[in-house]
């Protein structure tokens, strides 16, 4: 059960007269009811307050649940009077404080108090000190009381005088009632309409039971607003918790945790060697460019333990890394051609994809030459804005210089680090954490190629790379069932 349908079975409850006890010496809603019709008259001849429209008899299908016997069965424009408000122009009010406070609607209430920022000199639409404000128009259903001699109300609030009634009784009660009185409203607009609420068919207690429900449900809120912020937490833990649950299960790949190690499946460290020796023979053949040495991994940058048949390795130690490069001005080598090849931009990266599927654009083979290639396989990083978002490349094209390239390195064997596991360890707080330590720049951040190259992975053997991916798509779809 949510706060709110918690606190509408309460008022519910209330306004069935199951809330508190009935009391024979409180009198009857019969004895109040005439009482409130003689002061209804005796204010209408004062002029005090207007005369309402005759309104139908109560029918026995609008009486939607049995009341105490002491109660009646009333319409609400019977025990109260109604008035609408008009807008005012700009020049008819001000914020200096000068006349009466003016309120527009639901943006002058706030957890039930009202919010004065402007004032008028010009009021006719006025409530006065103890009326119930009930705004009808934009966002409705908010209320309060007045607690000012007088206010100016706008078109988007009603006001509500009661006569020999408890003001916050009636205020329960509409509470109770505005999702109803929405449905009923015929405009396209949210609101509520002024007839709909005087026909409002009331349950009426006599008024000392009428303060007594009032004082229970007052009781009672505090506890429904804790049961608000617990539920609040919990829906908040609820929405957090598939995703926190796969970041935990990534953690626990990454540290060697989700899968048993097995020594026949050899080391880390001699598949980075198998690993440099094939990129040695690679930059050699002219194949890949030499590049910088890298400095090796001090103890202070080791953020957990892995297993011992597991290594610490730089990006740029395992694989060819570097950056995209733009063909200026690019206009002059966009093409529809068919020979034109694709043209990667960060558009043709899905929100929540892992792949490069397609391109927007192709450009000349002109511009091919000026630009980086990129092949089935390699990964692709953006370097800025939304920096350190890995995808895989499902298809062949050139990427321009807001892209880092990560050219993995095949074997002589002719296997290679499994894609979905460096995949994986790119898309891990490790090392989104360690590309925000390195990214450079102002408001505008971005992760330089020679920055990735220095970033720091925990390297398992292949084997265990691939056991480690099938266990994690193994458990993703169970992540994914508890969203």
């Amino acid at each position: 059960m949510t706060p709110q349908e918690l606190k509408n079975s309460i008022l519910q409850l209330a306004i069935q007269g199951k809330l508190v006890e009935q009391r024979p010496e409180e009198g009857s809603a019969e004895e109040l009811y005439q009482q409130i019709q003689k002061e209804k008259a005796k204010l209408v001849k004062e002029g005090k307050i207007k005369k309402g429209k005759c309104l139908p008899e109560i029918a026995e299908d609008e009486k939607r649940f049995d009341i105490p016997e002491t109660w009646k069965w009333v319409r609400l424009n019977t025990v109260i009077s109604l008035l609408s408000g008009a807008d005012l122009t700009p020049n008819k009010y001000n914020s200096l404080k000068k006349g009466i406070p003016y309120i527009t609607g639901a943006s002058n209430i706030e957890n039930g108090n009202v919010i004065i920022n402007r004032w008028t000199e010009y009021p006719n639409n006025i409530a006065h000190d103890g009326d119930l404000l009930l705004t009808c128009k934009g966002t409705v259903g908010k209320t309060t009381i007045v607690q000012e001699k007088e206010v100016h109300i706008a078109r988007q609030v009603m006001a509500i005088t009661t006569v020999i009634v408890d003001t916050n009784f009636i205020r329960y009660f509409v509470e109770n009632q505005v999702e109803g009185l929405k449905s009923k409203a015929k405009s396209m607009i949210p609101g509520i309409e002024r007839d709909n609420v005087l026909k409002l068919v009331l349950p009426l207690p006599p008024l000392a039971e009428q303060k007594r429900i009032v004082a229970k449900i007052e009781e009672l809120l505090p506890y429904i607003d804790r049961y608000e912020h617990a539920w609040s937490k919990l829906e908040d833990f609820n929405k957090r918790f598939p995703t926190d649950m796969q970041k935990s299960i990534l953690q626990m790949a990454i540290q060697g945790k989700l899968v048993e190690q097995h020594p026949e499946e050899g080391t880390g460290e001699e598949l980075f060697q198998q690993i440099q020796s094939e990129k040695q023979r690679l930059i050699k053949a002219g194949t890949i460019r030499k590049e910088k040495p890298l400095p090796d991994i001090t103890e202070d940058e080791i953020p957990f333990e892995i297993p011992e048949s597991w290594v610490w390795k730089r990006l740029g130690a395992l694989f060819s890394i570097e950056r995209g490069s733009s063909p200026r001005p690019i206009q002059a080598y966009l093409t529809t051609s068919e020979d034109g090849v694709n043209w990667i931009k960060i558009g043709d990266s899905e929100a929540g994809a892992k792949y490069i599927t397609s391109t927007c654009e192709k450009i000349t083979q002109e511009g091919a030459k000026k630009s980086r290639l990129v092949n089935i396989g390699d990964f692709i990083i953006s370097n800025s804005m939304s920096f350190g978002r890995p995808y895989i490349m499902a298809i062949n094209g050139y990427v321009h210089d807001g892209w880092n390239i990560i050219h993995i390195i095949k074997l002589k064997d002719g296997s290679e680090f499994n894609k979905d596991y460096l995949y994986y360890v790119l898309s891990s707080n490790l090392l989104i954490e360690q590309m925000k330590d390195k990214a450079a720049g102002g408001v505008v951040k971005n992760i330089r190629s020679d920055s990735l190259r220095n970033l720091i992975i925990p390297l398992p053997p292949l084997s265990e790379q691939k056991r480690i991916v099938d266990k994690l798509e193994e458990l993703s779809p169970l992540c994914e069932k508890l969203k």
